[in-house]
């Protein structure tokens, strides 16, 4: 039996920017991204031998790292008739049959990573459904994978040490010195994926990089500067990767026979529809 849990958040973000059909509701609101997240899921629930699911959000984009720096992404510049769906897509999963954690302290990727960890002894394997690098962190062997959906491409650890250079315990470290745009984490300046690969490969955490570029036995480009770099902003770096560290304490109530799906909760599915001037019919798993 193997686990999938859906990055919910993603797949909402690809489907809002990623169909060209217009499908509207209920005074002209978009419907676009809700619909794809549904087909997208009931297409990963038609592959073999995916039997438990369950999907993550980010509710509220805003988490407790917006407290530990302001700077974190917020919900400013998202598109209003994207972030309008956030709640639409999730009544919309649930009427589909699958488990939905609304995160609004934690931030999706917590609740994956948590689920992701509790559960892998238990299972034959965990599936990450993300492309998102953040995740990489929580991958072990190939029990705990990420499985890239729109690329059809499987990363397990050996994946992440060829790509990252270290190896997942390393990804937080990487993310603090290259920084994540997407996350608003903005980097050590100077750093970048070739250097932080080369180094992370070699020490593997950012307190045991040398901060005398002497001491380096890594041969990479412009070392006296990446280190004087990493030596002025040594503080901002343990507080990124403090940023880019995944909680693994979210309070998820399921248990794992909870994530079983059994199909769509039809009432439920039906009034959802009737709502929204949905044709249930669309969403048969058939």
């Amino acid at each position: 039996m193997r686990l999938h849990l859906l990055d919910g958040t993603y797949e909402l973000f690809r489907a809002h920017y990623g169909r060209r059909d217009t499908i509207t509701g209920p005074d002209g609101i978009d419907l676009k991204a809700t619909v794809g997240v549904m087909d997208s899921t009931l297409a990963l629930l038609r592959e073999p031998g995916v039997t438990h699911l369950a999907a993550s959000f980010d509710t509220v984009i805003e988490s407790f790292r917006n407290d530990l720096f302001p700077e974190y992404k917020t919900g400013e510049g998202v598109d209003p008739d994207l972030k309008a769906q956030f709640p639409i897509v999730e009544d919309a999963l649930e009427a589909l049959g699958v488990v939905v954690w609304r995160n609004v302290e934690f931030e999706a990727d917590d609740a994956i990573g948590t689920a992701a960890v509790r559960w892998v002894e238990e299972v034959e394997q965990v599936v990450i459904c993300t492309p998102d690098k953040d995740l990489c962190q929580v991958v072990l062997g190939d029990r705990i994978v990420l499985y890239n959906r729109r690329e059809q491409k499987i990363v397990d650890e050996d994946g992440v040490r060829e790509k990252f250079g270290g190896g997942p315990e390393s990804i937080p470290d990487y993310l603090a010195l290259v920084g994540d745009t997407a996350d608003g984490i903005p980097g050590i300046p100077g750093w970048g994926a070739k250097s932080a690969a080369a180094v992370l490969a070699r020490y593997g955490r950012i307190e045991m990089i040398p901060l005398d570029a002497s001491e380096w036995d890594v041969q990479v480009r412009g070392a006296e500067k990446l280190a004087a770099s990493l030596a002025g902003n040594l503080d901002a770096a343990f507080l990124y990767r403090e940023l880019a560290t995944l909680r693994l304490d979210v309070p998820i109530t399921e248990e794992l026979s909870d994530l079983e799906w059994k199909g769509p909760d039809m009432p439920r599915l039906e009034a959802f529809c009737d709502r929204w001037g949905l044709d249930p019919g669309r969403f048969r798993l058939e």
